[in-house]
């Protein structure tokens, strides 16, 4: 009979590691409910291309779902109870959600942590420019980019500007059909022997990534740089800035490209910044979908993470631990750090952050017994770091065992993975920052190629992977 198995196949079912697409696991529910989730996730991002624009979502979103300011609690003196939903923001670039469990916070809480900003090109404090009839605008880019990349793209332009009277204004221009766009020149292939021969790394410098803004001059003969003034002018006009107002702005330059399906069967997703996104929203959405639990639940979404996690929004910061300790104080008439450090010992964290999907055409850079695969599900990484682990966290055996054993008996479709050929590279995540704070860390995400481009590609079914684990990983952990 077809179904009598050999001795050999009960084993190796027994003993080995089943490598299986997750499309072939899930049920005619799940492929349904992950079409959904990718539908709204494909439009989250196409709302919140910056770390700001995501927190602005994300605060919409919590208190639609009856989340309140910690603040508020701390302004009243309210105290916190099982089931109430709170969320903090940092600086409008870092944000904090808790849903309260039923034990005391001194057991420790479960906690996904990603991060939120994404490889991009920034504007220079004093970024305006004319040249040969043209304005262009000085940039700096922001985390590991191949330059070469972001020329001859679409790019929109988004951040805030801090005018002279303190005011603030957003800047949102691109997206919009009818809205003009950005562009970053290249030298056409007839004249271009001498930069053919450079490495790629050179044939686009930094100071090259200039932005082409503008080209009709002012009408005024007395005037010296006329496009320039032109530009300007413009700006004053619609949004009352100078030219000064720009040291005190962040502006950001990031593709006009929209969230799309890739592939005939649709079953990938490519957009912009879905390093991190795809694990922030994921994380994000699966703690608004999460109610009652027993232990605390907590999703920290941080900034700078692609520029080592600095700064007062980046991950090592003291804003994740202020928090935790506003939770402690708000849960007790007795409130002493002793609470706290026992809060951090006892808590447990997955560092929702991608991996490098392993790619057919550049294959010699991976491992491929040790790589993440597209449609696998969502990536366990013992540990990060380059070469000799350099920078890394790794998670302890007790706590890898701990995280698979909970994923396999909830029907989490998961793989193990590094990220490449150890002495190839490497990279870190928030993880090592929030593991220095006594916490269990893991890192577990979502596969992703061509990341860091500005366009990045992810499986449908990783991503709704990626929202089943973080949901499980906050109710179920105990």
């Amino acid at each position: 009979m077809a179904d009598n198995k050999t001795q050999g196949q009960i084993l190796s079912e027994k003993l080995l590691i089943e490598s299986k697409s997750a499309w072939e696991k899930i049920s005619d529910v799940e492929f349904k409910l992950t079409f959904e989730l990718c539908e709204r996730y494909k439009n989250f991002l196409n709302k919140a291309k910056t770390e700001r624009e995501f927190v602005e979502e994300t605060e919409k979103l919590a208190k639609s779902k009856g989340y309140i300011a910690i603040e508020e609690l701390i302004n009243s003196q309210k105290k916190l109870t099982p089931g109430m939903k709170v969320y903090s923001i940092g600086r409008n670039k870092t944000v904090v959600l808790a849903v309260i469990g039923e034990e005391s916070l001194e057991k420790g809480v479960n906690i996904v942590g990603a991060h939120i900003d994404s490889p991009r090109i920034d504007l220079k404090p004093n970024p305006v420019y004319e040249a040969n009839d043209m304005v262009f605008l000085k940039t700096h880019y922001y985390g590991g980019i191949k330059k070469y990349q972001w020329v001859t793209i679409p790019l929109a332009m988004h951040g805030v500007v801090v005018k002279r009277d303190g005011s603030k204004v957003n800047i949102k221009i691109g997206e919009d059909d009818n809205d003009t766009v950005f562009t970053i020149t290249d030298l056409l292939p007839h004249l271009a022997a001498d930069q053919m021969q450079k490495k790629m790394s050179e044939g686009i410098t930094g100071e090259g990534l200039n932005i082409l803004s503008g080209s009709i001059p002012y009408k005024d003969d007395k005037v010296k740089e006329k496009v320039k003034l032109n530009i300007l002018n413009i700006l004053n006009e619609k949004y009352g800035i100078v030219e000064e107002d720009l040291i005190s702005a962040e502006l950001e330059m990031v593709p006009k490209f929209n969230a799309v399906d890739v592939g005939f069967d649709k079953s990938m997703i490519g957009a912009y910044g879905q390093d991190d996104r795809v694990c922030a929203y994921t994380a994000l959405e699966a703690i608004l979908d999460t109610d009652r639990v027993k232990r605390t639940a907590v999703c920290i979404l941080t900034d700078k993470e692609e520029i080592g996690s600095m700064g007062n929004t980046g991950a090592q910061s003291s804003f994740f631990v202020n928090f935790l300790a506003d939770l402690c104080s708000l849960s007790t008439d007795n409130y002493s750090d002793i609470m706290l450090r026992r809060c951090l010992s006892n808590s447990k964290m997955l560092s929702a952050d991608v991996n490098a999907a392993i790619d057919p055409t550049y294959e010699n850079v991976f491992e491929k017994r040790n790589s993440s695969f597209l449609g696998r599900g969502i990536v366990l990484q013992k540990y990060t770091g380059a070469r000799g682990k350099s920078g890394a966290s790794d998670a302890n055996a007790e706590f890898v065992g701990e995280v698979r054993k909970l994923f396999n008996d909830n029907n989490v479709v998961w793989q193990s993975a590094e990220l490449g050929k150890v002495d190839q590279g490497g990279g870190g995540t928030i993880a090592q920052f929030v593991a220095n704070l006594n916490v269990d860390v893991i890192d577990c995400g979502v596969a992703v190629l061509s990341m860091h481009s500005p366009f990045e590609v992810t499986s449908k079914v990783d991503v709704y992977m990626a929202y089943k684990a973080y949901k499980t990983f906050y109710i179920n952990l105990v």
